[in-house]
């Protein structure tokens, strides 16, 4: 009887559980938001639907109107994969193609936060100044570093700099170690801006040294995205950590709307303490990312720490987007603010330790704010000037037809063409798109490999021993177009070959892709990656 009693009593435990499960799942803001979303798709669709009889007699002048529109998207200055993935729509379904492409062109909010990311960008554009000394070396050098420097210096005002130690780590609970000693040296302020912060013992562990350096009187900012804030953080955090101490503010909130306001995400992982030292790469602070939790098998990533003069550009590239993310939407910081959180006189300056043994080093940003694609074409110029290889590892690969022809043509005039990309993936559907671009690439002789332990995070290209990117940046239009992302570019630093070094043992780990190995992938993933493919920009 009395074993009847606990069977009993477990049953009701396990229902109980399983309720409230369902409530929190049922309930929870990410299932309100994508509810509200659908019902107000559902609406326009079943007014287009209501109307359909009082448009018959305008249907030639709607037909009109759209091969106006293709013409004109055909002759826009613009990527040809953003055309088609219009063009394709408005040929199909003339009047809604045309109005859906209206309504996002014309999009206010999505415009204002790139109009007010632009101008906090140029508040800072006093405080980065292109030492003349380096600039002189790198036009003595007549290097491949020199044209890329002067791009980032033009168009995104990116200076290049010297005196700066970079330290490589290859795993992310390598580089989670070394940020906690980091953190508990500081003695001004901290810096924190990423795209996922989640509860667990990375995010709980270094909160913990936080509210330690508060009370020491640091200042601590923290910056995360409007998607972290759904997906992975309790209702109600951002006041949870004002009122703990931590200056708290979120990119871009993500509300109940169907808008394009929610697209420009803040992809960027970037750590500054006193000014002093940056921490850029891959990884978020959540505990998946330092192997403390098995989400995808083993999670390899990397990140970056900058120590010396180039942790300058992480610091108001930091400032620019907690300026944006100001709930009352001020007109920025007072002139000279900015030096608040800058060596304020050389004496200072002369404090900063000295790395004469590093190379040159370019920390860049880029966003949906600029039309001038700094971070493809910082990846493009790598892979067109390499001279013996050009190896890249990335979580995605869906890129348009200027990126896949740049690689496949790296690899037919000789040069060793590598790919590292996941083995399991944590987006199916962006996997299956990135696995119809295989026979192209091994046609051309692009060798690819696939990360068998797990899921590769890690965003790195490294050429010729002697340049390497590392940062938030995707081989992907997400990271390319749609979001801000940062990352560093190295020539000539010791680095260069840690980062090579990384690559190589990543590779011996991970399974070869041939032909047979992508004809043996079902018939129907394959089709439905080439059908997907179509609308590949909006992935």
């Amino acid at each position: 009887m009395h074993e009847k009693y606990v069977k009993s009593d477990r049953i009701e435990r396990h229902i109980a559980r399983t309720l409230r499960y369902l409530k929190k799942a049922v309930f929870s803001r990410l299932v309100i938001t994508v509810v509200l979303v659908l019902a107000q798709i559902l609406l326009i669709g079943e007014s287009f639907y209501r109307l359909k009889d009082y448009w018959s007699g305008i249907s030639v002048l709607l037909n009109l109107l759209s091969a106006v529109l293709v013409i004109y998207i055909v002759n826009r200055d613009q990527n040809p994969a953003f055309k088609l993935t219009w063009v394709i729509p408005i040929c199909a379904f003339p009047m809604l193609g045309a109005l859906l492409y209206f309504w996002v062109e014309t999009n206010i909010p999505t415009k204002g936060i790139k109009q007010e990311v632009s101008k906090r960008v140029a508040e800072t554009k006093p405080y980065q100044k292109q030492d003349e000394r380096i600039r002189r070396q790198l036009n003595e050098l007549s290097c491949s570093m020199t044209s890329v420097s002067r791009y980032a210096e033009a168009v995104g005002n990116y200076p290049t700099f010297q005196n700066t130690g970079l330290t490589y780590f290859g795993l992310g609970e390598d580089a989670y170690q070394d940020m906690l000693v980091e953190l508990e040296k500081a003695e001004k302020y901290i810096f924190l801006e990423y795209f996922i912060i989640s509860e667990g013992m990375m995010w709980n562990s270094i909160l913990k040294i936080l509210k330690k350096k508060i009370a020491e009187g640091v200042e601590v900012k923290l910056l995360y995205d409007g998607v972290c804030a759904l997906y992975y953080l309790p209702s109600g955090y951002q006041k949870k950590m004002i009122a703990e101490g931590v200056d708290t503010r979120v990119f871009v909130p993500v509300i109940p709307i169907f808008s394009t306001h929610q697209n420009n995400r803040d992809h960027r992982k970037i750590m500054v303490i006193d000014g002093k030292t940056a921490y850029t790469g891959g990884i978020n602070l959540a505990d998946e990312y330092i192997n403390h939790k098995s989400r995808l098998g083993h999670w390899k990533d990397n990140a970056l720490k900058l120590q010396g003069d180039a942790v300058k550009t992480f610091t108001l590239m930091f400032l620019q987007m907690w300026n944006v993310s100001n709930p009352e939407n001020n007109n920025g910081y007072i002139p000279g603010e900015y030096l608040k959180y800058l060596p304020k006189t050389q004496d200072e300056e002369k404090e900063q330790r000295r790395y004469p043994n590093g190379g040159y080093i370019m920390p860049y940003g880029d966003g949906p704010n600029s039309v001038h694609n700094l971070a493809e074409n910082v990846y493009l110029d790598m892979i067109n000037r390499s001279n013996k290889y050009i190896h890249i590892m990335s979580p995605y690969f869906i890129v348009d037809h200027e990126m896949l022809t740049s690689l496949t043509y790296a690899a037919q005039r000789g040069n060793d063409v590598r790919m590292i990309l996941p083995h399991i993936p944590d987006k199916k559907i962006t996997y299956d798109v990135a696995r119809t671009f295989y026979p192209f690439l091994l046609a051309a002789g692009v060798k690819i490999y696939e990360y068998t332990p797990g899921f590769i995070h890690a965003k790195t290209v490294v050429s010729d021993d002697n340049k390497a990117a590392v940062g938030s940046i995707n081989m992907d239009f997400r990271s390319l177009y749609h979001h801000y992302e940062c990352g560093v570019y190295l020539y000539l630093d010791p680095a260069v070959q840690e980062i090579e070094a990384d690559f190589q043992k990543t590779m011996m780990c991970s399974q070869e892709v041939t032909l047979e190995y992508y004809r043996a992938i079902p018939w129907y993933k394959r089709l439905v990656g080439y059908i997907i493919k179509l609308f590949a920009p909006l992935l």
